[in-house]
């Protein structure tokens, strides 16, 4: 059976929040749906993320359910006209005052944003394409110059670079998304506008083990933090829409690698976000950057990639997802991913289960080409431990528990199955071996590596491995 490894994040929304087109998504290669909070409503979410369980169950295969929080949305409030035009060299006000907006100001009801600023930084609208410097500034005002023009309309973004906001990263509506997610039982909790190891802090206080957290790297102060995220966090997403706003846009590649390369050393799953293929929403062929864009995201180890409005809005959602498949399958295929995958070993604490899982690729290599890796983790610790080594072959996650399973579909490499409590290593081979001949991992007379901890069922500890032979 092939394995593609890399894993697709795709995004429901009105183009595919249906029975036929999820399930048409599942089929051409989506592991995880996104339900996005910044959009729809509680009765919509609701029915996609049943829809979903239903077809785990029917399919006998995890799919993984991601929320993804909206977190604070800093904007400019309306104008007489609904727009206006900035010129380069003009002045222009943002306020607090409730007045429509003209040309030469704008309602702007965010006193933190106020707060934060010093003179002759930049702020930056509508998704970065207007840069206004600060003049002067009060505590509910600011002067500013416009340095780059263009069309300003109603309620669009602004961006502070370079500061730390005094924000919450969880607004009020976020804790009611947050709460009806959990209630729902979502796997994932995606934050947004995460600046800070605290923002991490609180949303853990509030979830707890109910569901994976996944941050948000959106925000360049939370890179000054990155390995204190990452260590609180159970995965991170490069959103680099915002990251190619506020960070200068040539640094997003180098950024993007370090994330990953960060993500991989500490055992977290990473995903790579935002306009992977942008094209695909009008267009029912991707351009070749964005092929090769999706393709990079492969080469440096991503667990997941994403799709956002090319499946939620776009014309062409299942080409979308069965373009994305294509490409991670044929970058998977390559010799320089493999060759990359073979030489990126990540140095192993000093710990027995990072002993276990780091001799793992030795035993690959020594072994006459083994099947499978079959994991029998409780709390998918072992198997995510696994998936840091990338081995290039499947890794089979038993699990004890349907929510560990679900969450493993996000993770790299990793096909999970929902199995009894088992006792001992003799109930795990028969079990294992059972499974991967049956689903097609692998066959008669071939080899296979299970790792495991004993005592049986219990959570971290991965102390076993063990090469058994399929009758």
């Amino acid at each position: 059976m092939k394995n593609t490894f890399t894993k697709i994040v795709c995004t429901l929304g009105p183009a595919t929040s249906s029975e036929k087109m999820i399930k048409s998504l599942a089929k051409a290669g989506a592991n995880v749906f996104r339900l996005n909070f910044s959009h729809g409503d509680y009765e919509r979410h609701a029915e996609n993320f049943q829809i979903i369980r239903q077809m785990s169950r029917e399919q006998k295969s995890p799919y993984g359910i991601l929320c993804d929080l909206q977190g604070p949305k800093l904007r400019v409030g309306k104008f007489k006209k609904d727009k206006v035009r900035l010129i380069p060299g003009q002045k222009f006000r943002m306020d607090m005052s409730e007045k429509l907006g003209d040309e030469t100001r704008v309602s702007l009801m965010h006193p933190e944003i106020f707060k934060a600023l010093k003179q002759n930084m930049s702020l930056l609208l509508n998704d970065g394409q207007i840069q206004l410097n600060v003049d002067d500034f009060g505590p509910d005002y600011v002067n500013t110059t416009v340095e780059v023009g263009g069309i300003l309309s109603n309620h669009k973004g602004v961006n502070v670079p370079d500061v730390i906001l005094p924000i919450s990263a969880l607004t009020s509506k976020d804790l009611k998304d947050l709460d009806f997610a959990l209630k729902l039982g979502a796997d994932w909790i995606c934050l947004s506008f995460v600046q800070k190891p605290e923002d991490v802090k609180m949303a853990r206080d509030i979830i707890g083990d109910k569901a994976g957290i996944i941050v948000k790297i959106e925000k360049p102060s939370a890179l000054q933090y990155l390995k204190e995220i990452i260590e609180l966090a159970d995965g991170v997403m490069v959103a680099r829409g915002d990251l190619g706003v506020e960070c200068p846009i040539e640094t997003v590649p180098a950024i993007q690698k370090r994330i990953i390369e960060t993500c991989r050393a500490a055992g977290k799953p990473v995903i790579v976000a935002t306009q992977m293929l942008e094209s695909m929403i009008l267009s029912p062929v991707p351009t070749r950057a964005e092929v090769s864009d999706v393709a990079t995201a492969v080469y440096d180890g991503a667990d997941a990639v994403m799709l956002s409005a090319e499946t939620a809005m776009g014309e062409y959602p299942i080409k979308a997802v069965s373009m994305m498949k294509k490409i991670i399958t044929k970058t998977s295929q390559d010799i320089h991913y493999i060759n990359d995958m073979e030489k990126s070993t990540m140095p192993p604490d000093k710990t027995v289960a990072s002993a276990i899982t780091s001799a793992i690729r030795q035993m690959i290599k020594v072994l006459d080409k083994p099947a499978c890796i079959v994991s029998y983790s409780v709390s998918g610790k072992t198997t995510l431990r696994t998936a840091r080594e990338r081995p290039l072959l499947p890794i089979i996650s038993m699990t004890t528990t349907e929510a560990i399973a679900n969450r493993m579909a996000l993770v790299w490499g990793v096909r999970s199955v929902v199995v009894p409590t088992l006792e001992d290593l003799t109930d795990v081979i028969p079990v294992a071996v059972n499974y991967v001949k049956e689903a097609g991992y692998a066959k008669p007379d071939d080899e296979i590596i299970i790792t495991a901890g004993i005592p049986f069922a219990t959570h971290g500890n991965t102390n076993l491995i063990h090469i058994a032979k399929v009758g």
